[in-house]
């Protein structure tokens, strides 16, 4: 199937720059993407090459200079910012490097305040989430009577919790010991496929490329490869 009948996220000649007081910034620089339903890609490039500002693009934090965004057939908003929060909520979930976890909220009342946020509060569904993570019994847990493996799976359950077409992460292990990355990619990697989700994540770790479908790497604003993944 090509990429294009399958087509989630598409980029076209997008651009993003940042003027200074000396110097213009090519964050993104010409950048032709496109993500197709299902894929799980993950983003690799140095320090500065454009990852997180890609994200941030896709996931409607950040408007491109130039060129388009189409998501799922149509065009993203951009430079509006009531439009592209409405966007963020109906389609994008997020994973950050630090967890993020309200402290004096249960593991439970994180995922519940998120779907109360959408409108849709279903204690069930949450306590799903926390199983298909490996949490199951641990709902009542506080942030701080959890390990950061464990929080950062309560991190990842909460971002599915309003079922998100898409979920970026931006280093979700960064903070994390290597046998706990493996027990954490390991849990987001069923869940992408068990709930049909497109996941792009952001990573310096080359141990984890064995989790995705699709490797692409940046480098100074401008896609330097794409390729599938064959290992297994």
């Amino acid at each position: 199937m090509s990429k294009e009948n399958n087509s989630l996220i598409k980029l076209e000649s997008l651009s993003r720059r940042y003027e200074t007081a000396s110097e213009i910034v090519n964050a993104l620089d010409g950048v032709d993407l496109t993500v197709n339903g299902g894929e799980v890609v993950i983003l690799l490039g140095p320090s500065g090459s454009g990852k997180t500002t890609l994200l941030n693009i896709i996931s409607a934090l950040d408007s491109p200079t130039s060129g388009k965004y189409i998501f799922n057939g149509q065009e993203v908003p951009s430079n509006d910012v009531e439009k592209m929060t409405s966007f963020r909520r109906e389609n994008i979930g997020y994973i950050f490097q630090f967890f993020n976890l309200l402290e004096d909220l249960t593991a439970i009342e994180n995922i519940l305040l998120v779907q109360e946020l959408t409108g849709s509060r279903d204690v069930n569904r949450a306590k799903e989430l926390l199983d298909m993570v490996g949490l199951a019994g641990l709902e009542d847990r506080f942030p701080y009577e959890l390990s950061g493996g464990q929080q950062q799976r309560v991190a990842i359950a909460r971002s599915l919790a309003k079922k998100p077409k898409v979920l970026l992460a931006d280093e979700p292990t960064g903070n994390l010991d290597g046998k706990t990355t493996e027990q954490v990619m390991q849990a987001l990697s069923d869940i992408c496929q068990t709930e049909g989700i497109t996941a792009i994540m952001v990573t310096h770790d080359d141990n984890l490329l064995r989790y995705a479908s699709r490797i692409i790497r940046i480098d100074s604003g401008k896609l330097v490869s794409d390729e599938s993944n064959t290992e297994d």
